[in-house]
């Protein structure tokens, strides 16, 4: 009798065990994959631009960063670094002469080329963040390959430095619902943008009036700033940028710092 009460127990753990997985098994696969290319429309006279609303609602939903809010005069720095094109140097300069910082979202390509860089970005107060090994569109990845693109990086970068990354910019800006809540289970924090301009051609240098000119007209509260470190335009024009920042009576605050 003891053994049947046993072998009782036994099959109903396995088939409660069974039963959780598939309920969580199906809970994943509710989650659309439908890719979101992220976007905004700009507002007027430092006014805060309206964002694509589709795909703030995910964002939003796994507490991802995006904007500020409407009412502190707050603004945040990012960089795209895709690859080292001999501009962070005087990049690192400008942030630390004005005693700002910025966040650096890094490739697995960044990182071995330019080891000594991102470790002086560290050493600056900077965040560096996750930008994946190869970048790649999310949505066209399974989970396995995003743990892939994601912790391979992240692992690399704490081995070298000794830093743990917690921020990090899909590729493209682009994603779903599904790999936005993957990113957030890995420990993550998603991180978009409310300002940006077309400085990641590097066959459009030589307009750093005009790169200064769309940052500022289009400066409002919690502007999160997406720029490249790979544009010679902006290696020249950040200290007078920042300053200009300032004197319209923004703080530039870090990532770590950001006020919703």
């Amino acid at each position: 009798m003891k053994d049947k009460i046993k072998r009782y127990v036994l099959v109903l753990g396995l088939l409660t065990i069974s039963i959780v997985q598939f309920t969580l098994a199906s809970q994943a696969n509710e989650l659309s994959n439908e890719l979101l290319a992220w976007g905004f429309r700009r507002g007027e006279n430092h006014t805060q631009p309206v964002l694509d609303s589709k795909s703030l609602k995910v964002i939003n939903e796994y507490n991802g960063i995006a904007m500020g809010n409407a009412n502190d005069k707050y603004v945040y720095l990012t960089f795209d670094a895709g690859y080292e094109a001999g501009y962070t140097e005087s990049i690192l300069k400008a942030l630390e002469d004005n005693n700002v910082t910025a966040a650096f979202f890094i490739t697995g390509h960044y990182l071995n080329t330019a080891t000594d860089l991102v470790k002086k970005m560290i050493e600056g107060g900077n965040v560096v963040g996750n930008h994946t090994v190869n970048h790649k569109c999310l949505p066209n990845l399974s989970n396995e390959e995003i743990k892939d693109e994601i912790m391979k990086l992240h692992n690399a970068v704490y081995e070298k430095t000794g830093y743990e990354m917690t921020f990090f910019r899909p590729p493209k800006g682009e994603f779903s619902e599904r790999t936005t809540e993957y990113v957030n289970s890995l420990g993550y924090t998603s991180v978009l943008w409310s300002s940006a301009y077309d400085d990641w051609d590097k066959t459009k240098q030589g307009r750093e009036e005009y790169g200064k000119k769309k940052i500022l007209d289009n400066l409002h509260n919690g502007a999160v700033i997406l720029l490249h470190s790979t544009s010679k335009d902006n290696s020249v024009i950040l200290d007078s940028l920042i300053k200009e920042i300032k004197s319209q009576g923004y703080e530039i605050r870090s990532l770590r710092d950001f006020v919703r």
